[in-house]
């Protein structure tokens, strides 16, 4: 079985096993990475993700992450909404939640395939392999783009004209020197939707982020209060955004998610009853999803920012009786949310 045999199976069995994409690059095949995150996180906009810097060399290059590894396919898995994943910021009594975490766990079933799928490239034509889902040292966006995958659009995410923004990416690193695809350019053009849409002004430019002012990172990777200005500006977005990615109009080529996993679970739950979650409450409300990872306080801070955005009065008894709960950052939260509604 010749290489280029192997690589149209290994498309197939991708395929066979749910992923909707895949390409194959060289490890070194993004030599501008190292430079670009030293910028990043020179310029300090990487806030408070210090893992980040701490395996900066190993981010930088995926080459040097694995030097045995001779190729690194990389994979899309879709989870397309079903429904407008803007809509539910005009119901101001609910919480918005990014469509990526109202289902299952996607590290949980991403890792899932791509184990299973390279057992069989094992079994095939022997070497080793490392699998990889957004928590190693991998930039998994420059190196699905020299794969062929898709292109980093100016809010610095994946998209594809194939499948448009909605998908999560998976790497496999291999020792075999498989046949590598041709890498993708941009096809942004003059659009701007993804940086107008930013409710934050997270885009210091076309192609940059500046992840200090990303709900995403507000809501997710910060700890401790939030600067009032941006507090305001967040909504009732409690985890994640979705803004940048509904924006995009390739999303019209956006095909439609088949993992049952990613339908919703969590939906737009009501302001009032995720504030009234205590630690045990929270833990088994979000078990398998990937929102139990910033815990009940940070949450519950991310609530009661929303609350004091709703414009609801009658949400003011709710952050009242947070006042003098034992996180700093939620008391403070309970006492701004109190002040934006009298």
């Amino acid at each position: 079985m010749t290489l280029s045999s192997l690589r149209e199976r290994l498309e197939a069995r991708a395929r066979e096993e749910g992923f909707s994409g895949m390409g194959i690059c060289a490890p070194d095949a993004t030599p501008e990475t190292a430079g670009r995150l030293r910028a990043y996180l020179e310029a300090g906009r990487h806030g408070q993700m210090g893992w980040m810097a701490e395996r900066e060399a190993w981010r930088g290059s995926a080459a040097a992450l694995w030097p045995e590894a001779r190729s690194v396919i990389m994979l899309a898995e879709v989870y397309t909404p079903g429904t407008d994943p803007l809509a539910v910021l005009e119901a101001r009594d609910r919480a918005a939640i990014s469509v990526y975490a109202q289902g299952k766990d996607y590290h949980d079933l991403v890792k899932r395939r791509l184990k299973r799928l390279g057992r069989w490239l094992l079994d095939q034509a022997g070497g080793e392999i490392k699998v990889f889902v957004d928590t190693a040292p991998v930039m998994e966006k420059p190196l699905a783009q020299a794969a062929g995958l898709g292109w980093q659009g100016k809010h610095t995410n994946l998209l594809s004209r194939e499948l448009g923004s909605w998908f999560f990416l998976g790497a496999i690193f291999t020792t075999l020197d498989l046949p590598k695809d041709r890498p993708e350019i941009s096809h942004c053009g003059s659009c701007r939707a993804c940086l107008d849409i930013c409710p934050t002004g997270a885009f210091p430019a076309p192609y940059q982020l500046d992840a200090r002012r990303c709900i995403s990172y507000l809501t997710i990777e910060h700890k401790g209060p939030v600067e009032p200005e941006l507090r305001a500006r967040m909504g009732n977005r409690i985890y994640g955004c979705d803004d940048c990615l509904a924006a995009c109009p390739w999303n019209k080529f956006a095909v439609a998610a088949h993992e049952i996993g990613y339908q919703p679970r969590v939906g737009a739950p009501e302001l009032a009853e995720l504030a009234a979650l205590d630690d045990a409450g929270f833990r088994a409300r979000f078990a398998g999803s990937p929102i139990k990872r910033i815990g009940r306080d940070r949450f519950v801070r991310n609530v009661l920012y929303a609350i004091g955005n709703s414009g609801l009065p009658a949400l003011r008894p709710v952050a009242q009786a947070l006042c003098d709960d034992p996180d700093p950052a939620v008391a403070d939260a309970a006492q701004w949310a109190i002040h934006r509604l009298s």
